[in-house]
Parts: structure tokens; sequence; C-alpha cells
């Protein structure tokens, strides 16, 4: 099979190993791809706005799969028009994608299908957003509606926090995912990320992670798109992640059925654990980064098979196959990110650190130039470790990130401190 996997990142990447065991592959192409990919793929310089552009690839070239690994293209609906040009794709259509392209829309969903989620109003007017804050008091959360690569959420501590974070929304922070704001109550309790594969009828339960999205140890400073994270989380035990499935995915499926927009792709919960139970948090409508980092090391069948099921509308009854591992992934960030990040700086050492046991390098923001690895985006490196549970997985992983040589770089030293804390040997 030909198989055109769409992203740039570390998600991509750790996509792109997986898919690239599969005795069902003949060629992967990745577009656009980045040095790692570069190493088990063929880059093509494809932009993934370009729906036409993609459409005339996968004809030329006999796609016979596309694996669309960002949020960004769902939401515009490239999915929609590879099917109208007769090709087939893991991810949801453009409706179905609302699911994370629209915080509103999700928490409407919650609304009438009667998913576990915090109290919420939604807002297209600063003052009105106001006078609810004022209202309800603090802590709260204030959201962008839209995209806003992870980092349009505030958990505010004030009212004068959430203010801010109002008028730094409706004053263009976040582009045009903030013309309206969805304001919600604070939850309580432990975060977990759930993922389940989904073919339009059913749905099949994949992993469960934990990500660590605030920038400074010990979860301080500005969300990002995620600094690390680990799997499986040990807080979604069976009977978490059967209620779950029960009370947060399959739900969410019938009212996307409903509406006649099913969903097929990964459908990922962000969760809040809390005394009550699980608490929907987010849906995103794709593979979680850094989490697939974490997850897919853990994967004891071929990815491609899943994939395909998916995209054609027939999962198997499962279980998804999952080797008795845990997983750790540490993301190595450009110094200033998340604001500035600074790019061209040299990294040295990789292979050094890749050749450790059990650890794996993905590549998220680099670029070649010549014989040199520059840095070229925010979050950089993903230096991934697996063992027989987390605190070994820790070990392993920060090891590798020591024999690194990148000044221009930081990193967590903390990543998985949670679970680690709590069970040594988790």
């Amino acid at each position: 099979m030909n198989i055109l996997l769409i992203g740039a990142g570390g998600r991509e990447h750790a996509l792109a190993l997986a898919i690239a065991k599969s005795p069902l592959l003949t060629r992967l192409f990745v577009a656009p791809g980045n040095p790692g990919t570069e190493a088990i793929a063929c880059n093509t310089p494809l932009d993934a706005a370009d729906h036409a552009a993609i459409v005339a690839f996968c004809r030329v070239e006999k796609i016979d799969l596309v694996v669309v690994g960002p949020e960004a293209p769902l939401v515009a609906g490239l999915v929609d028009d590879l099917a109208e040009a007769g090709v087939a794709a893991f991810g949801p259509t453009k409706e179905a994608a609302r699911l994370e392209g629209s915080k509103g829309f999700t928490k409407d969903l919650c609304r009438e299908y009667g998913i576990p989620t915090a109290a919420y109003e939604r807002f297209s007017d600063a003052g009105d957003a106001k006078r609810y804050v004022r209202a309800k008091g603090a802590p709260i959360v204030v959201k962008a509606d839209g995209l806003a690569a992870g980092k349009g959420v505030i958990v505010a501590a004030t009212i004068a926090e959430a203010e801010a974070a109002i008028d730094a929304i409706f004053g263009g922070a976040f582009g045009a995912a903030g013309a309206e704001v969805v304001i919600e109550d604070f939850l309580e309790g432990e975060e977990a990320s759930f993922f389940a594969l989904c073919d339009g009828k059913r749905a099949l339960a994949f992993a469960s992670a934990q990500d660590h999205k605030r920038v400074g140890e010990g979860d301080t400073g500005a969300n990002t798109g995620g600094m690390g994270a680990y799997s499986p989380a040990p807080i979604m035990t069976d009977d978490i992640s059967a209620r779950v499935m029960r009370d947060i995915v399959e739900p969410a499926l019938r009212g996307m059925n409903a509406r006649k927009t099913p969903f097929r792709g990964v459908l990922f919960a962000g969760l809040m654990i809390t005394s009550d139970g699980p608490q929907l948090i987010e849906f995103n409508a794709r593979f979680g980064d850094p989490e697939t980092q974490a997850m897919l090391p853990r994967l004891d069948e071929d990815l491609l098979p899943l994939l395909l099921a998916s995209a054609n509308g027939n999962l198997p009854a499962g279980p998804v196959k999952l080797k008795n591992i845990a997983a750790l992934t540490v993301v190595c960030a450009a110094n200033g990110y998340p604001d500035a990040p600074t790019r061209g700086t040299e990294i040295r050492g990789l292979e050094r650190a890749a050749a450790l046991p059990g650890v794996t390098i993905t590549h998220a923001g680099t670029k070649r130039d010549g014989a040199r690895l520059l840095a070229d985006g925010g979050r950089v490196l993903n230096v991934t470790a697996v063992a027989g549970d987390i605190a070994a997985a820790r070990q392993r992983a920060y090891a590798a990130v020591d024999l690194l040589d990148w000044p221009g770089g930081f990193h967590r030293r903390d990543i998985g401190w949670r679970a680690v804390k709590e069970n040594p040997h988790a």
C-alpha cells in the first residue's frame, strides 16, 4: 500500500515510525515531513492547506490512504475533499472535526447527551463574559472557542486574571479562534488523556497518557502544546477507562451520528478525573502531541490495519493489543518557547543519545543545514524511552536527554513526577 502522512511534527515522526513497520506498506510519503521522517519515508513538499495539490499527488502516486496528523487540515475539510476525489483518509470530516474546532459546539453536545463536563456558558461579547465571571467567582476557566495550538485555555485564579484573559482573547491574541469564548467552572482532580479509534459507528479504546502542558517544572508557567507525556496514565484504571467509553466517548459518537456527521478517526478525550469520576475537559479530533510519541511504542500490533479499518468503517471488536510496558517522552524546546523560540541553534549528540537501549528520538521542529541539525521551531525534539515501569522509563529518557549537546534548548526535569511520586514502581 502507498500511504501519505500529512504533518511535520513529532507526532507525525512517531506515526511514520509505526506505519513503516507494517508489512502492508509499499511506499510511505510524508508531507512535508522533517529531518527525522526523511530517514524512513519520502518527504514531499506539499502544503496541507493546498487540498487540490494533495489530491493531485494522491492520484499520481496512487495513494491508498492519507493519514492526517494535525488538527488544522481536518477542521479545514481536507478529508472531505479527499473523499470527493475517491481517496480514503484517516480522520474526521470538517463537520465532525468541530468536536475540536469549536469548544462551544462540544460543550453543547455534552449538554444534550448528558456527557459529564464542567458547567459553562458561551459568549461573543466581552462585557457579558466579564459579568458572568464576576457572578461566578474564581478560580474559573476561560477558553478561546477555536483552534489555538493548545494555548487558548486560561485557568484564572482570580477575577482579574479571568477578565484579562477575556480581553486578550477578544483582542486577537488567538486570531479567529477568539471570536467567541467559553467560560466554564474550574474542576478539581487529575488530568489524563484517553484515545479511542472510531469508525463512524463504534469506538475502540486505544490507550491512555498523561501530558504536561505547563512550560515550567511543578506545572507552572504558560500553557504549551505539551512538554512531555507518559503512557499509560496510572489513574486510568480499567474501571475509569470503561466509564470514559460508556459515559463520554460512546454518547459523543451517538450525538455525531444523530447530526448525520459520523466521526471517523481518533477521538482524543482530555479528561479531569474528579471525586465524582471522569469529566470531559475537551475533545480533540486527532492523535495528541506528545502523547502519541509515548503511546505508539507500547502498541503490540500493526497500526496500519487499524487506521484503514477506521477509515473504511469496519474496526475490529478489539481490544487493541498493547505491550505491558511504560513509555515516557521528554520534549526539548528552543529557548524562548512558548513566546518567542530562538531558531537556528545547532543540536549535537543526537546519534549518541538515540543509541541508548529503549530510546527513540523523534523530530518536531528541526531542519538540516548540510551536516548540521538546527532548531527550527518551538518544540524541537522528543526523547522517548520504554521500560518496565514509568520510573525506569523516566530514568532512561533523561539519561538520553543528558547526552544531547544543545545550549540553545531547555526541557523540564520532572516529566512523570505525579506517577513516580504516587508509585515509585509505576
